[in-house]
């Protein structure tokens, strides 16, 4: 099993859930972020004014899949989140050692 986490635009989320959900990959966490990578951010103008907006909002979602399902959703996870713009953001692929679902007490690819 594969803990898989992408950062990616938040106007992206909705195409990418849906087409994670076409894909066949059901379960999915998002949480709302900030950060910056190489970007490290923008000037803006607020009434005005000149900032720093130095954390761009993102969304995070964690994706756990079966290893037979990795290479599938980080295919779909590319394709929907990609504008080919900076920013796009991250794919990161962890192995996950053990999941249980609390309810059932099933573990590992049952419990996914």
């Amino acid at each position: 099993m594969k803990k898989i986490e992408a950062i990616i635009k938040p106007f992206k989320l909705d195409c990418v859930r849906e087409a994670l959900i076409e894909a066949g990959i059901i379960g999915l966490t998002v949480t709302e972020v900030r950060g910056y990578g190489r970007q490290r951010g923008h000037i803006d103008t607020y009434r005005g004014a000149e900032y720093l907006v130095d954390f761009i909002p993102k969304v995070k979602l964690e994706i756990v899949v079966t290893d037979q399902e990795v290479e599938r959703c980080i295919e779909t996870i590319m394709e929907h989140a990609h504008s080919g713009k900076i920013g796009d953001g991250k794919i990161f692929v962890y192995d996950l050692q053990r999941a249980i679902r609390i309810r059932t007490k099933e573990e590992d690819e049952d419990a996914v």
